[in-house]
């Protein structure tokens, strides 16, 4: 098999400066970052003749325009090219097969390999490549693993870059078993050396399958045959173990990232801040967020309202003040996400007035609250009797063009049920089927029970028995309401 470079025959530099010179133009720079100067160049040596320039300066224009995206632009000069006619070479040509793939044309990019064969090039390892990633990306997957077989059934020979490019398309499009499959075949046939790309890949995708056994096995792997996990691989596989609720094990993993001098990312540190904090074990989050700060890791916005969630959970409420009040001193910028983990905290404990101050704070800031805001400010007003505060976010709500749903109207229909308003419940009940939005069985069971609380018995016993008529699945709540009430 040839070899590329063997292909197409390069003249010498001393050759190149007297044809320069002949044609007194300057030699053009390996990569032009300037559509418009690309477009002026093609244009120049276009019409060049006695003799017309070498093919290596038009696909130095080319690469240019394929490099900064105008993959149509260079499509365009490759056809004004061959009117000429200027004979494209095996470069010119890939560059097309580049710029059609990255178009989501794989049917002209395989054209250009049939021209390719026909003028007697032979697709090189990067061509092929390219084309396994165009099928790729383009959802093709399948039709990326059959031409894989078919190249090599040819004789043709792909490199870790082509494995890891298909490995890694089988992975995001859901065929990890496929891609296992194929990484096994790498390895039996020995038609390369499998590396840490395509390892990571296979985890990534167990991982997201929920296969964490299987991505941890995989990884234990990788350090047998070694393979030496990079940050991306640890990434994955904490990230996995995160989520299926393994903290232990994913602590374990960065403990060991640290052993081997591999500096974790924002991201790993995040995941254990978050992870930790959901189970309650906010002094190891806090001491992992202690970790980034030395290894000069910035933490992000996420870090920090994950951990003041987490001291929400054990009822730290101060230390949670005072993590969202000083984060802008380490050039953090809460977000709306934040702020609604504060006035969901706040609103928890009872402490609805700095919540409805936070709620202010947002509008100052032009900062737009979403449905969570609204439904967690609208529960702890509820909750504290402050009902007629209420209807005026509901106003609010609607007018933004974010229109309360079933959370925040169950939370408004409990707190006037509290409040011996079961009227104006019953009411809601009525605006929420107007508004399309379908009451669950935690609205009747609220309903039911507010009904009951305030001796109207008929009421909810008329109810109760719609429920079973229509064959409402009903829950154990709603039993031992009306059995509390019958007694």
């Amino acid at each position: 098999m040839l070899r590329y470079s063997s292909l197409f025959s390069v003249p010498s530099t001393l050759n190149l400066f007297l044809l320069h010179r002949r044609l007194h133009i300057q030699p053009l720079p390996s990569f032009i970052d300037n559509v418009n100067d690309a477009i002026s160049s093609f244009n120049s040596i276009l019409h060049m003749k006695n003799p017309t320039p070498p093919i290596f300066e038009f696909n130095k224009i080319l690469s240019s325009l394929a490099k900064l995206n105008h993959f149509n632009i260079a499509i365009s000069f490759s056809q004004q090219m061959e009117l000429k006619p200027i004979q494209p070479d095996i470069f010119t040509l890939s560059i097309l097969i580049n710029c059609f793939c990255q178009l989501g044309q794989i049917n002209f990019a395989f054209s250009i390999l049939g021209k390719i064969l026909k003028l007697g090039y032979e697709p090189n390892t990067v061509t092929l490549t390219t084309l396994i990633k165009g099928l790729c990306n383009n959802g093709h997957v399948r039709k990326a693993l059959n031409f894989h077989d078919h190249v090599i059934r040819k004789g043709f020979h792909l490199d870790q870059v082509s494995y890891g490019t298909l490995i890694n398309g089988l992975c995001k499009s859901g065929e990890t078993r496929a891609a296992l499959q194929l990484l096994r075949k790498i390895e039996g046939l020995l038609l390369v050396r499998p590396d840490v790309i395509m390892y990571t890949a296979i985890i990534d995708g167990l991982c997201k399958d929920k296969l964490v056994i299987d991505a941890y096995d995989l990884y234990s792997e990788m350090i047998v045959k070694k393979i030496y996990p990079d940050v991306v691989t640890y990434n994955t596989i904490i990230y996995g173990l995160f989520i299926v609720g393994q903290m232990k094990e994913a602590v374990a993993l960065f403990n060991e990232m640290s052993l081997k001098n591999i500096s974790p990312n924002v991201f790993i540190l995040t995941t254990l801040v978050d992870g930790l904090c959901k189970e309650g074990e906010v002094k190891k989050a806090t001491s992992v967020l202690s970790v980034m700060i030395k290894q000069g890791v910035e933490p992000n916005v996420v870090t920090y309202t994950s951990l003041m969630d987490g001291y929400f959970l054990v009822k730290e409420v101060n230390k949670a003040k005072h993590v969202f009040n000083t984060i802008s001193l380490r050039g953090v910028t809460p977000n709306v996400h934040s702020y609604n983990v504060m006035i969901n905290g706040l609103c928890k404990n009872k402490m609805v007035d700095e919540a409805v101050k936070l709620f202010k704070e947002m509008h100052l800031k032009n900062m737009t609250p979403n449905t969570v805001t609204y439904s967690s400010l609208i529960d702890g007003l509820c909750k504290s009797g402050r009902i007629s505060d209420v209807w005026d976010l509901i106003d609010e709500m609607h007018n933004r063009g974010q229109p309360a749903n079933i959370i925040t109207y169950n939370s408004l229909l409990d707190g006037l049920c509290k409040n011996h308003q079961v009227d104006k419940a019953i009411a809601l009940l009525t605006k929420m089927k107007d508004e399309g939005i379908q009451p669950d069985m935690c609205t009747y069971t609220t309903l039911v029970d507010g009904l009951c609380k305030n001796g109207r018995l008929k009421d909810a016993q008329r109810i109760y028995q719609d429920l079973l008529c229509k064959g409402y699945p009903l829950n154990i709540r709603m039993y031992n309401v009306m059995i509390k009430w019958a007694l």
